[in-house]
């Protein structure tokens, strides 16, 4: 026996978080498998059909369920790091107010804010910088998007100013 090695007394306890991913990883394979089940009749001349790629989608996700539920039930996850909650709140404070903003702000006001908010939560709480830049970058994209490639995106006061 190694010097320093003392075989470990306590037992090992199931990971929770691991179970309800695997749960969640489960019921999206069943989900999915079920819903492409519809489509199974659709096929042509040959066995390949629509369906095909969700059947062997569903199949990864169950596979990975088991897999996961494997692990947990082993204990092999490595400990993980204590969540932060302050950089979620400010991506999903930026997602809410994006949504609440797109129709009448428009994509560059709105997306912007968003890019705003993304950048505080990565910890650039200059928002008198980020805010201007990230409505100039989104309008860039909306140009791009709206005037080259003729998709339609949200227009508001700063977008009609363009087109």
């Amino acid at each position: 026996m190694s010097k320093g090695h003392t075989p470990s007394t306590e037992t090992r306890r199931p990971d929770r978080a691991a179970l309800v991913i695997a749960v969640f990883l489960a019921a999206l394979g069943g989900l999915i498998f079920w819903d492409a089940s519809r489509l199974a009749s659709a096929t042509g001349y040959s066995g390949i059909g629509p369906a095909t790629t969700p059947f062997v989608i569903a199949g990864c996700l169950l596979i990975l369920a088991v897999w996961t539920v494997f692990e947990a039930l082993r204990g092999d996850f490595p400990t993980r790091d204590r969540q932060e909650v302050a950089p979620v709140v400010w991506i999903i404070g930026g997602l809410a107010l994006q949504m609440l903003l797109l129709k009448t702000a428009g994509f560059s006001i709105a997306t912007g804010v968003l890019f705003a908010a993304t950048a505080a939560a990565f910890g650039k709480r200059k928002l008198w910088m980020t805010i201007p830049l990230g409505i100039l970058i989104c309008l860039g994209v909306w140009l791009i998007f709206a005037g080259l490639l003729q998709l339609s995106l949200p227009a508001g006061p700063l977008e009609h100013l363009f087109w």
